[in-house]
């Protein structure tokens, strides 16, 4: 039956036992077909493979920040570092790198790093690139509405630490990746093409390879350059509108917010160490330090208002930044003291100090384009399917209000990196849904938590109502005043808790 079976697929033998050869180092095992190798059996590939096919244990589809976080993280740890890895990626950046001139302004495209993500790129090995280029920590948060109802402080020494985040230009974020990955012995390849279509393709096992596929499947990728290449495990790292989510046929619920965001760098006249975020009846406008008086500004507010604000000229743009962070829409919050002497039944370890309103800085002048983008929530139903799982913006899309997108994604990294591990470290198909699920299982129950919390704040700011200012107002004297609960938020904004206000 073998021999018929290699006969009209026109086998060739010693093709078969070269593309095996990259999967020895898994046992023999029997998997069920199910999910994205199963329901798709009339896409399986007929052909067998050609001499120029090649095959991967991990195909890291995106290489973007959180894509090449996850090949920086299986290069750094002993149980998958002798794993191959393929990234395919048609960013030219990947393969030329990107300039990065520090007599420039910074660049609007940035991320809010928090102190949990900094211990990932610590751990593997990509933070001291950053630290040669520029970043800026903030030691303070504050956040206030219009209405000057309430305001709240949040400061790194509440939880004993130097800073609560870093603001890093994404180019800078990537090329540190990228740096650290090329300064390592791991065995990648990048392909600088697109993912056109994946399929699963049946892999017949050979006497004397060392590994069976008899009954299993690998994925097998085609690229718009031609190539083809098989792999245990894709990685859909490609973010938003992923083509891995697509072609692997996972199902998302979301909705549009009706809300695009603008972003840019602006320059003021004294330096800031404190993130300022004032929320708006049109969306909150946030103030982010970069360093060296600079700042990025993300404002978001309804797609007409964007177009009109993109178009604005550079003068009457920073009167309205200036405007919107300072009296427009409200006025200041004022002293809550009398808030605090209504609390003043609490223990003095329960009860936070007091500290006033401070204004931001005032902007001074605009250093580079505005970008605008716009603004929705997705959320993928299922992280895993056989041979696939989904990474950062290709499960989880979230509003930009709370700067945690990325910070979700290096979430995911951890925790995939761990399931890898488990699965290198037992002998096991890195690839089996089974052991795929034990990440789906950590990261959708706190990918959904976040993304719950954040598209509340996106609600509850964007109503305009006596009642409802009220209970905002009670909300932040209550994270204000209350120690426990403001501690609690910080950590839980740092990555350092999965459940905040417990």
């Amino acid at each position: 039956m073998h021999n018929l079976l290699l006969k009209r697929l026109n086998f060739d033998a010693h093709r078969w036992k070269a593309l095996n050869r990259y999967f020895c180092n898994a046992r023999d095992v029997k998997v069920p077909i199910s999910d994205f190798c199963g329901h798709k059996e009339d896409h399986e590939v007929e052909n067998p493979p050609t001499d120029d096919v090649q095959g991967y244990d991990v195909a890291i589809v995106g290489g973007g920040m959180v894509g090449m976080a996850l090949a920086c993280s299986l290069a750094s740890n002993p149980l998958t570092e002798k794993l191959s890895v393929a990234i395919i990626d048609s960013n030219p950046a990947l393969t030329r790198g990107v300039r990065i001139n520090k007599d420039e302004p910074p660049d609007p495209r940035v991320s809010t790093i928090t102190p949990t993500t900094i211990s990932l790129l610590k751990d593997i090995g990509a933070w001291k690139y950053i630290e040669q280029h520029r970043h800026a920590s903030f030691s303070k948060m504050q956040v206030w509405d219009y209405t000057g109802l309430g305001y709240t402080s949040y400061n790194a020494g509440d939880v004993n630490k130097e800073a609560l985040g870093y603001v890093v230009e994404n180019k800078v974020l990537h090329r540190s990746l990228l740096l650290r990955l090329q300064d390592t012995d791991f065995e990648k390849t990048i392909f600088p093409s697109r993912l056109t279509s994946m399929t699963c393709h049946s892999t017949v096992g050979s006497s004397g390879s060392g590994c069976s596929y008899a009954d299993g499947q690998l994925a097998k990728l085609e690229l718009d350059d031609g190539r083809n290449l098989f792999a245990k495990l894709v990685v859909g790292a490609d973010g938003g509108k992923s083509r891995v989510r697509e072609l692997a046929g996972f199902s998302t619920t979301g909705w549009n917010y009706l809300q695009n965001a603008i972003i840019c760098t602006v320059e003021h006249k004294e330096d800031s160490h404190c993130a300022w975020q004032r929320f708006l009846p049109g969306g909150p406008i946030a103030l982010l330090p970069m360093g060296d008086n600079f700042s990025n500004i993300v404002w978001t507010m309804s797609p007409k208002e964007s177009s009109d604000y993109k178009a604005m000229n550079e003068d009457d743009f920073v009167k309205a930044v200036n405007h919107a962070l300072d009296y427009g829409f409200g006025p200041h919050p004022q002293s809550s003291r009398g808030i605090g002497d209504m609390l003043s039944w609490l223990s003095k370890d329960l009860m936070s100090t007091d500290e006033s309103f401070e204004l931001p800085p005032k902007i001074t002048r605009l250093v580079s384009q505005r970008m605008v983008f716009p603004l929705s929530l997705v959320h993928t139903n299922s992280y895993t399917a056989k041979r696939v799982v989904l990474i950062g913006d290709a499960a989880h899309t979230v509003h930009p209000l709370a700067g945690q997108g990325v910070n979700m994604g290096f979430g995911d990294v951890v925790a995939l990196l761990r399931v890898i591990s488990e699965g290198v470290a037992l002998g096991a198909d890195i690839g089996e849904v089974s052991l795929l699920r034990k990440y789906e299982a950590e990261r959708k129950t706190a990918n959904t938590l976040m993304t719950a919390i954040l598209d509340g704040f996106q609600r509850a700011y964007s109503v305009d109502f006596g009642l409802v200012n009220v209970l905002r107002a009670v909300a932040f004297h209550g994270a204000q005043y209350i120690s426990p609960l403001k501690k609690n938020i910080i950590r839980y904004a740092s990555g350092e808790k999965a459940i905040p206000f417990l």
